[in-house]
């Protein structure tokens, strides 16, 4: 089903081609014309492609697309969903559409670590159930952990600083070796670390036994910057 080609000499692109018995448990969303919503992955630079199915590999995503016109109120708790911004239902589907895509072609994480924001949360379930759309099984499966440490950066209850995140990636050995780690956080907090600045719903591809390199990026073909960090 799933589907890798090399788009220019540094990017890839990841699709999937899923058969009729699947269109049951896709989302229904439809664009302006009619027709359902077909979005894609791109990577950068294409050759890390072997470096992507590593399972000693990690994943360190933002949340995915939220609503901007709803600030996180001044000193709101991590898990006080009323007061802070959300993923949107349109960023829910792309972290869907991320999830399906991923398993698809073969990137399915072992363990996902996730801030306690609502958002991220949000972001997880998506991403797990859009997985699940190819490997039903996969959510029984996957290890799910909640952790402080990746709160968003000096907010209240937030973490102090990025040091329990970059512990966590650094001894990331491969676990059982069925998958990647995912890890799910902030802006701020994966700017603090690694010194990129990353869309919503962008994963940068790091190597622990690399003293935590970054490897490159994925995100879906749609993503594109946003209004809080980016001109």
């Amino acid at each position: 089903m799933g589907r890798i080609t090399q788009l220019t000499d540094t990017m890839g692109g990841m699709d999937v081609d899923l058969p009729e018995a699947m269109a049951d448990r896709l989302p229904a969303r439809l664009e302006a014309d009619g027709t359902q919503r077909k979005d894609s992955l791109r990577f950068e630079p294409y050759q890390m492609l072997d470096e992507l199915f590593r399972p000693d590999i990690v994943f360190l995503m933002r949340h995915g697309p939220t609503d901007w016109s709803m600030r996180d109120a001044k000193d709101v708790a991590p898990t006080d969903c009323a007061n802070q911004r959300l993923l949107t239902s349109d960023g829910a589907d792309r972290m869907h559409d991320l999830g399906l895509l991923l398993a698809a072609n073969d990137i399915r994480p072992a363990r996902i670590v996730t801030s306690e924001w609502c958002r991220n949360q949000a972001t997880r379930d998506a991403v797990v159930e859009g997985m699940s759309v190819i490997a039903p099984d996969y959510a029984e499966g996957v290890d799910l952990v909640t952790d402080p440490a990746l709160n968003l950066l000096l907010s209240l209850q937030g973490a102090p600083d990025v040091e329990d995140l970059r512990t966590l990636i650094s001894t990331w050995d491969g676990g059982d070796g069925s998958g990647p780690l995912l890890v799910i956080s902030h802006f701020t907090n994966i700017e603090e670390l690694t010194n990129f600045s990353v869309y919503e719903g962008e994963m940068l591809m790091i190597d622990p036994k690399r003293d935590n390199r970054v490897l490159g990026y994925v995100r879906l073909r749609s993503a594109g910057p946003d209004v809080g960090h980016f001109e």
